[in-house]
């Protein structure tokens, strides 16, 4: 068990006996850090943690792997693995297919690519040879490899985006001719997959449209062997679906799965898919508000550059004039903003008939590799750009008026708010800015700051600093420049992104007299410690909200 004090990333790790529901007394126990442990067997560990002498890299996550033998001290465990500072991150993961018995160590040396290893008994390490941008899964004998960039091997390039699957015996002898599974499409993407027992779920956005497909491989993966897809059929076309393993445990699989279906305003449903493809609904999310009124739409605005920029609109049905209205977005790391159930939204915010709107700017993943890189480093800016694209047509198509639109978001999507500040002033009527980067001439000093350099870029290099000045918020400040009000929300047990950020932003705000509203609870992490204070930071960003942009509604 990973046990998390006040919401932190670093964790105590605990051994708990699941039957007699309790922590096992003289168990595997490991003091506060950052890390993890994964089974070997009963009596073993393999343990990446911050705890000892050079454990750390640069980013303040393990650098080392070792093996930890039940009723031994764990910091004279052997050391079995070990990275560089400079890395961002080392893990082990451990196969327990009987069989198939295998154990992988992971460099992960920015946050976009990394190197893994095949342990060879008391040998070195098998590199596994693949681009360093890919993502890898091995199930018995079978490898499966998304990519993220093209890959030019002999004879044929493989697209960014492509899932490819092969033997993985044949794939260590150096066979190289894959059979691709998935072939990405304009605005056509593979978000994920995993293995059920014998096929593996693919989760695809056709459009930023959910779709299941279920992908089974040939009889033997040591020679070419076609597989077959089947398209799970029967789910909505407006929700957004995400498969997940209907069992806990590695070697008691099934072939069935559970669906979670969710949308913006219809509570969220559980289903269960059989072995033979029927999809049974098992349990609803009660509801939480009337939606009775209300509708979802999609839209898109242009961006500086001519690229449509798509945004979910959420609001009355028809609007009869501007409304209070939030723009949220986050444009970083790969992360899709898909629809979810907005419970707590809808109650305190749209039952009011107000608007709510999410954003799909470019730096997310809902188009892919493609979509992604055009918001990362440089393109940061461009990405920028689409949110506040999409807050002047809000205006344009008179959803909202500037000064009854509020920016928000948090950590990525905090900077991205702190650049509507202070570029964009004349859109917003309000910044609602949660545990965010804002001083990015100083963010790789800061925690897990250097882990993000990828995204970013390095503000130590001067060619890297001539386009990050641009975005960095908290420098961008200007003394006689008007300023809507702003909320900043950190935590001070938010040990990844420093609550520094936020803290030198309200005071500089402050001392240049702009209006500004800052809050910082002992609790919290990277977000929230638990339901009730996650329920008081909602409250008190829409009790901001209402304040700040007025409208016809009960506080």
């Amino acid at each position: 068990m990973s046990l998390s004090r006040g919401g932190a990333d670093a964790v105590v790790t605990r051994e708990f006996d699941l039957v007699e529901k309790r922590f096992v007394e003289g168990g595997f126990a490991l003091p506060e850090a950052k890390g993890g442990a994964a089974w070997l067997d009963r009596d073993r560990l393999l343990v990446s943690t911050t705890l000892g002498e050079n454990a750390a890299t640069a980013s303040g996550y393990p650098r080392t792997v070792r093996l930890w033998r039940r009723g031994t001290d764990f910091g004279q465990g052997p050391l079995l693995f070990e990275g560089e500072p400079s890395d961002i991150y080392i893990s082990a993961s451990v196969d327990l297919e009987p069989g198939f018995e295998r154990t992988f160590y992971r460099r992960q040396i920015t946050f976009e690519e990394g190197i893994s290893y095949l342990a060879q008994g008391d040998g070195p390490p098998r590199l596994i040879d693949l681009p360093l941008d890919a993502r890898f899964d091995v199930e018995k004998d079978w490898l499966v490899v998304k990519l993220k960039s093209d890959w030019a091997l002999p004879g044929r390039t493989y697209p960014a985006d492509a899932l490819l699957a092969i033997g993985f015996s044949r794939f260590l002898d150096g066979d190289r001719d894959f059979e691709m599974l998935f072939e990405p499409g304009a605005r056509r993407v593979l978000s994920g997959f995993w293995w059920a027992k014998s096929r593996l779920v693919l989760t695809v956005l056709d459009n930023l449209a959910s779709q299941i497909w279920l992908a089974t491989p040939g009889p033997s993966a040591t020679a070419e062997a076609s597989w077959s897809l089947e398209r799970l059929e029967g789910l909505p076309d407006t929700a957004s679906v995400h498969a997940m393993s209907l069992d806990v445990g590695q070697l008691e699989r099934t072939d069935e799965l559970l669906l979670s279906i969710s949308s913006y305003i219809e509570p969220t449903k559980l289903a269960l898919v059989t072995e033979d493809n029927r999809i049974e609904v098992l349990k609803e999310t009660p509801s939480a508000f009337d939606a009775s009124a209300l509708e979802v739409t999609r839209h898109e605005a242009v961006s500086v550059d001519g690229e449509r920029i798509p945004y979910y609109q959420i609001g009355p049905k028809n609007q009869d004039g501007p409304r209070p209205t939030v723009l949220y977005g986050y444009g970083g790391f790969s992360v899709s903003m898909t629809p979810g159930y907005m419970g707590g939204v809808g109650k305190t915010w749209l039952e009011r008939g107000n608007v709510w709107v999410v954003a799909n700017i470019r730096g997310g993943g809902e188009f892919g590799a493609a979509w992604h890189k055009a918001g990362m480093r440089e393109g940061k800016r461009l990405s920028h750009d689409d949110f506040a694209a999409i807050a002047r047509d809000l205006a344009e198509r008179s959803v909202t008026t500037p000064g009854q639109l509020a920016a928000y978001g948090g950590s990525n999507g905090g900077l991205l708010v702190g650049n509507m500040l202070t570029r964009f002033p004349e859109r917003f009527g309000a910044i609602w800015c949660t545990v965010p980067l804002l001083d990015m001439r100083r963010y790789t000093r800061l925690l897990a700051g250097p882990s993000w350099v990828a995204e970013y870029g390095d503000p130590e290099k001067p060619d890297d600093w001539a386009y990050m000045a641009g975005l960095s918020a908290y420098q961008n400040l200007e003394e006689g420049k008007a300023y809507p009000p702003m909320l900043l929300v950190t935590s001070r047990r938010d040990d990844r992104v420093h609550p520094g950020h936020a803290r030198k932003m309200a005071a500089k705000l402050e001392a240049m007299k702009q209006p500004v509203f800052f809050y910082e609870p002992d609790d919290g992490g990277h977000g929230a410690a638990n339901k009730e204070q996650a329920a008081f930071l909602s409250a008190l960003g829409f009790a901001f909200l209402r304040r700040m942009l007025g409208g016809k509604q009960s506080v």
